[in-house]
């Protein structure tokens, strides 16, 4: 095989199967969505390292499970499945490790807003950094729905796939979390 990059991503799965181009083809799938990923999972938990942390983990699960992957779904949609899950399971364990005597959501909101404002770049006058709190206000699931449209483009049908629920009730939860973003831009 010549020129991996043109290779579509059945053609990679099946060469993935072959032991002398296991590395090679999930290295070319790896660096095809790795970028889209890492800011998928970015947006989510904030920071540049909590963020290669997860991407770790997804990838090192990815390349364990992918012998046993049936193709069901594009390899896209289960990548993000699963870095989509590695992210909630990290945010889930950092809720459960934070001893602050808050309520849940104001806990949540108090450590994303704390790391938020650690970046370099952080200037809480410039909208987009308001638009970031706004979204780390939101509930876990509203919050991926919200990303996963908004910055992603993904359609509601793609992101049935990966988070396993309802296109209605994706829709609802993307305008649900629109209004409350709407909100929150009004009052800050």
């Amino acid at each position: 095989m010549n020129d991996w990059a043109e290779l579509d991503d059945k053609s990679l799965l099946a060469a993935f199967k072959t032991e002398a181009n296991k590395e090679r083809a999930y290295t070319e799938l790896i660096k095809r969505y790795q970028e889209r990923i890492y800011w998928h999972v970015r947006r989510m938990v904030i920071h540049h390292e909590d963020a290669n942390d997860i991407l770790q983990n997804a990838f090192i699960k990815v390349w364990r499970k992918l012998d046993d992957f049936r193709e069901e779904a594009h390899f896209y949609t289960w990548l993000y499945r699963i870095a989509t899950n590695e992210t909630l399971t990290y945010l889930d364990q950092q809720k459960r490790r934070s001893a602050l005597s808050m309520s849940e959501n104001e806990e949540a909101e108090n450590i994303y807003a704390q790391k938020l404002k650690a970046e370099p770049d952080f200037d809480g006058h410039k909208i987009e950094w308001k638009l970031q709190q706004a979204i780390h206000s939101l509930p876990e699931k509203q919050k991926l729905v919200f990303n996963l449209r908004y910055y992603d483009e993904m359609p509601y049908e793609k992101m049935s796939e990966i988070l396993g629920t309802s296109e209605g009730a994706l829709k609802a939860s993307y305008h649900h979390a629109a209004k409350k973003i709407e909100a929150f831009l009004k009052d800050h």
